[in-house]
């Protein structure tokens, strides 16, 4: 199937590896961010501006995948998985904006050792969306990919506990409630970004399991 694709057919692989790149830099901008919370580095507001850089660029290749999707007689997957896959992989950078802008908003200048572990797992994640993404033009490669598909659920899982874990203290610990709503709300938009991540894995996986 995929061997016989059309140039134009084979055009989305290219968007949805370029937009897979992006999620990487999303990831890597995020850990940059944390890593300057509390030093003397980059304000959280020029990190910010960078992320939402990095988000308009990945909503122009969603744009670009639409209007090839429209404009396609063939497609190499079925229409629906090929929308559905473009749109949640946007989903992860829309997040990472979110947060960013949170920790902007929330004027955060120090992090816990459990945020720091979610964006950890964050980046992780984006790496491996990446993995698993460009390997989606040959379906020789399911193995491989159902691999990858099965470590960012493993990932989303330990996101989960890591989350229950810093709120836990959070109710405990913090007497200030101004600080744990803004921390809950961190933690949570990080466990959302692995959600994100799981989702196209779980789209990603589904293509696998009917192409291959």
């Amino acid at each position: 199937m995929f061997s016989k694709l059309m140039p134009k057919e084979g055009k989305f692989f290219d968007l949805f590896n370029a937009h897979a790149e992006l999620i990487v830099k999303g990831g890597q901008q995020l850990i940059a961010l944390v890593n300057d919370v509390g030093t003397e580095g980059t304000s959280i507001a020029q990190h910010a501006q960078w992320i939402d850089e990095t988000e308009t660029a990945a909503d122009e290749v969603t744009h670009a995948t639409m209007a090839l999707l429209h404009t396609s007689f063939n497609t190499p997957l079925d229409r629906d998985e090929i929308h559905s896959l473009i749109i949640r992989m946007d989903d992860i950078l829309d997040v990472i904006q979110d947060f960013s802008e949170a920790m902007n908003l929330y004027d955060i200048r120090k992090l816990t050792q459990e945020a720091r572990q979610l964006a950890d797992i964050c980046n992780s994640c984006c790496i491996r969306v990446k993995s698993a993404v460009i390997l989606l033009n040959n379906m020789d490669n399911a193995p491989a990919i159902l691999k990858t598909c099965q470590e960012l659920d493993r990932l989303e899982s330990d996101a989960d506990r890591v989350m229950r874990t810093g709120i836990t203290k959070l109710f405990r610990d913090e007497e200030d409630v101004r600080q744990l709503i803004k921390f809950k709300s961190i933690y949570e938009l990080l466990e959302t970004i692995t959600d994100r991540c799981n989702d196209v894995a779980n789209i990603i996986e589904g293509i696998v399991l009917e192409n291959s």
